[in-house]
């Protein structure tokens, strides 16, 4: 009798904490669409102190964070916020390297992380990861639409990038990675098909094609832009910078 009354504890235990998982899964989600991304940080923060093994919160909080982060004013709050989602994406690729959102997420915390730091190594380490973790995404779902993007965005800041990080990337890396702006705004509008309101790559789309001498094509995109509904607290100040981008080339 007590065997079977240990049993059912255990099981109606296992129960309510699914439960729980879920309520605060979909208050997290809630709080996306209302564009409170800090409040749902905490929700996916508590999931998974209780559950390590949440790969969905592992990821959102590692994408989260990145956004919270390039909203940041101060350099090493930045940063901070930087490295955490660079942690969350690891974690998340310790539960299941084979996930194409942790692949994902991986790499766009190093694409952030390359726009703070100064150490040379380490910017070429991040560089490197940017490559690897979107080329591993999209080698499990070549239709992953943000693995397209960053992916795409990677060959653009090769080609943009400040000279004096090209010299670094020569000596670190043995030379510069290939990469065109052809395969830039391929993939980039992959990501555009795929996920037709991630406003970001509507915006280095554009001036992916700015870039290249289409301006035609750069302000076609920059007016599907502006028109975009408001998804995530970073489309405002996104949308405002495509609207003054395409004033300038009209």
């Amino acid at each position: 009798m007590k065997r079977l009354l240990v049993i059912a504890v255990v099981l109606l235990s296992g129960n309510v904490f699914a439960q729980d998982v879920s309520v605060l899964m979909k208050e997290a989600s809630n709080l996306e669409r209302t564009l409170k991304d800090d409040l749902a940080l905490e929700k996916y923060k508590a999931i998974v102190a209780a559950d390590p093994s949440n790969i969905q919160s592992l990821v959102r909080s590692s994408e989260i964070s990145a956004g919270i982060g390039g909203r940041q004013t101060d350099k090493k709050v930045k940063q901070d916020y930087y490295e955490k989602a660079k942690d969350y994406a690891d974690k998340a690729l310790a539960v299941n390297p084979n996930s194409t959102d942790a692949n994902y997420v991986r790499a766009f915390a190093a694409s952030k992380l390359t726009e703070v730091e100064t150490d040379n190594k380490k910017l070429v380490a991040h560089i490197k990861d940017i490559k690897t973790y979107a080329d591993k995404a999209l080698s499990i779902d070549a239709n992953h639409a943000k693995a397209n993007y960053v992916l795409g965005k990677w060959h653009f800041q090769m080609l943009t990038m400040p000279w004096t990080k090209k010299a670094a990337m020569k000596v670190l890396f043995g030379g510069m990675p290939e990469a065109t702006i052809e395969k830039a705004y391929t993939y980039m509008e992959k990501c555009k098909t795929l996920e037709p309101y991630f406003v970001l790559n509507f915006l280095d789309l554009a001036k992916a094609y700015k870039f290249d001498n289409q301006p035609a094509k750069a302000i076609a995109v920059l007016n599907q832009l502006v028109k975009l509904p408001t998804r995530t607290p970073d489309d405002i100040a996104l949308k405002a910078e495509g609207k003054t981008l395409l004033s300038e080339m009209q």
